[in-house]
């Protein structure tokens, strides 16, 4: 639970370096409060009143305002992770810029956010693997 909110605690951070650890585990969070929010809202469903019209019920819009809220407040952590994820591969965190491009610009991000940060300190900071720097067999 630690890394799923390591972002949140890590809010306006756009310096550093992050592991896929972090970046995955944040990603899982948000995917389960989602599902979560989603399912408050398909309980609260459609609901029949006196002129057999449909309209959600309560339930459906205490879900809409919670998906939403978390939606509003996981923006910047989104993103600051997504830029420290870069940072560990030794790139700009303006390459966030690549999800913008049409059609291929998610899955150009997702195959960056697969890929393994550089080993050792690099120009954004120390290993976030390896955070003391030590080698175990120097």
């Amino acid at each position: 639970m630690d890394w799923m909110l390591m972002p949140y605690r890590r809010y306006f951070d756009f310096t550093g370096r992050s592991r896929r650890k972090e970046y995955w585990m944040f990603v899982l969070f948000t995917t389960i409060v989602t599902i979560v929010c989603l399912m408050i809202m398909f309980a609260g469903g459609l609901s029949m009143d006196e002129t057999t019209q449909a309209e959600p019920g309560l339930l459906f819009w205490v879900g809409l305002i919670l998906i939403v809220l978390f939606a509003l407040g996981s923006i910047i952590p989104s993103i600051a992770v997504q830029v420290r994820r870069f940072h560990d591969q030794d790139k700009s965190g303006w390459m966030v810029l690549l999800g913008l491009i049409p059609y291929v610009g998610g899955i150009i991000l997702f195959v960056f956010m697969l890929l393994e940060g550089t080993k050792g300190p690099n120009r954004f900071g120390p290993d976030p693997k390896d955070p003391a720097g030590a080698e175990v067999f120097a």
